[in-house]
């Protein structure tokens, strides 16, 4: 799957770099824990929180993540936004609350990778 198609899965829209939509997605990992993706998210996971600030980039970037989807119709702030973009990491937001996002990325056949 790619970040593009994620997008229109859970109806969103790709809020970062433009080159960054046909990035492979290999799984999905969901927390607005910082320190819990960063012990459990693995390599081209997709990103599922509602945190939209800088050091969300930081945590996609240091575990290789395909993107960043923030949930319930949140924006990115300004400085994670700019980040994403310096940094070529994919932001989708979607109006989507957690649970449905989920849902629908794992109906498409994305599973969860990280620890059990």
């Amino acid at each position: 799957m790619t970040v593009t198609e994620l997008a229109r899965l859970v109806d969103g829209t790709i809020a970062g770099p433009a080159g960054a939509g046909p990035q492979e997605v290999r799984g999905g990992y969901a927390s607005d824990l910082l320190s819990d993706v960063m012990a459990h998210a693995q390599d081209g996971d997709a990103w599922i929180t509602m945190q939209r600030h800088v050091n969300t980039v930081a945590v996609a970037q240091l575990k290789n993540l395909a993107a960043i989807v923030i949930v319930n119709g949140r924006r990115p702030e300004a400085d994670m936004a700019a980040r994403a973009a310096e940094h070529g990491v994919p932001v989708v937001t979607t109006p989507l609350p957690a649970f449905d996002a989920a849902g629908r990325l794992y109906a498409a056949g994305l599973r969860g990778r990280g620890a059990s």
